[in-house]
């Protein structure tokens, strides 16, 4: 095996790959948060809806990703488009279970004395729950991150983009010329990019959460 002869002649493929499973990981977190912390927001002052929303989103997480990946192979066919609704799937439920326990936690002593200044009910959502359940959130947010960058692999199955295409096709092709070398540089690449991701998220907590509330 000589897997940097394998690299050193391929390393314009290997970076646009690279960089395409890099910005399909990036942009399905960023949908799944978004839509994971709004349906936060509107069910965690009921305690049956947060209850029921933890425990689908923990249900949901046990789904295969491959029979998901199938399912919706029906009604958007091979690509991209099937690629990313099932990791942004995927992508929010972490985010969903952290965002309703961060909001949940938040002192009701604290916005009580919000309320008692005069916030209205969205803005002590915005300027006091959010920030002050914003270190949990993006733990949920780090985990995903780490969970999509792997799982990001299975959608060569679909023909997606990304690395996974490496790994696909030299499992396919193992005992042939550089299928080993071809899986594992996938597989290393794919460490390299969660481990960009996982900095910059911790990056990201230092910048944005209070020092008050950092551990």
């Amino acid at each position: 095996m000589n897997l940097w002869s394998y690299v050193q002649g391929r390393g314009g493929t290997l970076a646009f790959l690279m960089y395409q499973h890099a910005s399909l990981a990036f942009q399905t977190v960023l949908v799944g948060t978004v839509v994971a912390v709004l349906l936060a927001m509107a069910v965690y002052r009921i305690p049956a809806l947060s209850a029921f929303s933890l425990t689908t989103s923990r249900i949901a997480l046990t789904i295969p990703t491959l029979a998901l990946l199938a399912l919706l192979l029906v009604p958007f066919g091979l690509g991209v488009v099937p690629s990313f609704v099932m990791l942004a799937f995927f992508a929010a439920l972490p985010v969903i279970g952290n965002a309703i326990v961060g909001l949940r936690s938040v002192p009701a002593t604290v916005v009580e004395s919000a309320r008692g200044i005069g916030f209205s009910r969205w803005r002590i959502l915005l300027t006091v729950e959010l920030p002050i359940a914003w270190p949990v959130i993006l733990t949920g947010i780090r985990v995903s991150t780490q969970m999509i960058v792997g799982v990001a692999a299975i959608v060569a199955y679909v023909l997606g983009p990304g690395l996974g295409s490496l790994i696909f096709n030299g499992l396919s092709r193992l005992g042939g010329a550089n299928a080993l070398e071809m899986a594992l540089t996938g597989t290393i690449l794919i460490v390299i990019v969660a481990l960009v991701f996982d900095a910059l998220l911790v990056l990201l907590g230092r910048l944005t959460i209070a020092k008050g509330l950092s551990s």
